[in-house]
């Protein structure tokens, strides 16, 4: 051990006989640790609910969607050989999309219609884990009627159970002597499925790609589109570019869900950061109570250091001695927030005991995922803050002249 911080070990433990400077320093270490665990359960949200909502928009959306320019796609099969021997790429499945009304019994709703391959679909979509009731695999027809999943919310909002019959009205209809006739088909309810987002279980429809295509009229082989899912979620647009490269015979457009969510994600990351820059304002208000704990110790020290400059100490030594100090507040301080933080952080986790209303927010609780990057930049963000509290009181100790100090004793 040093000689400085051997004489800042002794500052900070003979604080207790200093009242006033003692409680000056409680304060530091308490506003440093109340900072840091808010950061830490704060970070732990932001993360866990952006991690919680990318996962479900890409259980239920794929990474990559190539689309027609116009009408649909007629070689699917041909185009799907080619995305599967791209690197990267571990599932494609074809699908059906339009916006549809469900009636039944229990009243009518506009439903985002999706036709999709059972047998493929397993291999971009999480679907078969979202399901609460009946399988994917009972969408084939049945007693003549083909099978339809929809979410949980729009179950409950109409009534609706395994068994039951509904009516889905296509957009696409043919015209008559009495005018627009909307082609209706009858569908039973195969499946219930919950994702844990309010507007996909209320809204999303599922149907085989065959039943898609008589209810919308599609004619051939025609389908919407393909939806491809990756290896590396974080790869997307490299995939992307390479897949624009290989079907670029083909009328379509490719597009990854980086681009298709940028927005959400962009103001996700700056709510983050906001978050982050208002509650570091905590750490800076105990690294100020650092610099008021030191200053008034310069002051009271005035006379030590004196002699300490008298008995060979030079100015960088009796900085040190100051640094060390309110450096030694702050690492405590940080400790104490991580020591509050992770735990609480992970209760959280683990009890979930803040609910949200499910109508409301994309999650019906509190998610929290720890990162080691966003945990190490707290502490070192709040280390630096506490050790820049502390360069004005130690360039002022060393500024004190020892015969000025000495001059009256």
């Amino acid at each position: 051990m040093n000689f400085e911080f051997l004489i800042a070990l002794r500052y900070i433990f003979a604080l207790r006989k200093q009242s006033f400077i003692a409680v000056i320093s409680l304060f530091a270490v308490c506003g440093v640790a109340i900072g840091v665990a808010s950061l830490i359960v704060v970070i732990g949200v932001m993360n866990g609910f952006t991690k919680d909502l990318r996962d479900k928009i890409l259980g239920v959306n794929a990474h990559v969607i190539i689309s027609a320019f116009s009408g649909g796609i007629r070689e699917h099969q041909a185009m799907a050989e080619i995305c599967r021997q791209v690197p990267g790429v571990t599932g494609v499945t074809p699908f059906v999309y339009s916006e549809v009304m469900l009636s039944a019994s229990g009243g009518v709703k506009g439903v985002v219609l999706r036709g999709i391959e059972t047998s493929t679909a397993d291999q971009v979509l999480s679907l078969t884990k979202d399901m609460v009731s009946g399988s994917v695999k009972d969408l084939e027809d049945k007693d003549g009627l083909p099978g339809v999943v929809i979410g949980a919310e729009m179950a409950k909002r109409l009534g609706l159970g395994l068994g039951a019959t509904v009516n889905l009205l296509s957009p696409t209809g043919t015209q008559s002597s009495i005018g627009f006739t909307p082609k209706v088909r009858v569908f039973r309810v195969a499946g219930i499925f919950r994702t844990g987002m309010y507007e996909y279980d209320a809204t999303l429809g599922y149907v085989t790609v065959d039943a898609a295509r008589n209810l919308l009229g599609f004619k051939d082989n025609l389908v919407s589109g393909l939806e491809v899912r990756l290896a590396d979620v974080y790869k997307a647009g490299e995939v992307s570019e390479t897949l624009r490269a290989k079907l670029h015979d083909y009328p379509v457009y490719v597009r990854n869900w980086q681009e298709m969510n940028a927005n959400l994600f962009a103001a996700l990351e700056l709510e983050k950061t906001a978050m982050f820059i208002i509650l570091a304002m905590i750490v800076l208000v105990g690294s100020f109570s650092i610099v008021t704990m030191l200053v008034m110790l310069v002051m009271q020290k005035t006379k030590d250091i004196a002699v300490l400059m008298s008995l060979g100490a030079d100015e960088g030594m009796i900085r040190r001695i100051f640094m060390y100090q309110g450096s030694f507040i702050g690492v405590v301080g940080t400790a104490l927030g991580y020591g509050i933080g992770i735990p609480v952080a992970l209760l959280l986790k683990k009890y979930q005991f803040i609910k949200l209303p499910s109508d409301v927010y994309p999650v019906d609780y509190l998610p929290v995922r720890l990162e080691l990057l966003d945990m190490t930049f707290i502490g070192v963000a709040a280390l630096a803050l506490c050790f820049l509290s502390t360069l004005y009181p130690a360039r002022r100790a060393a500024a004190l002249k020892p015969s000025d100090a000495l001059r009256y004793e």
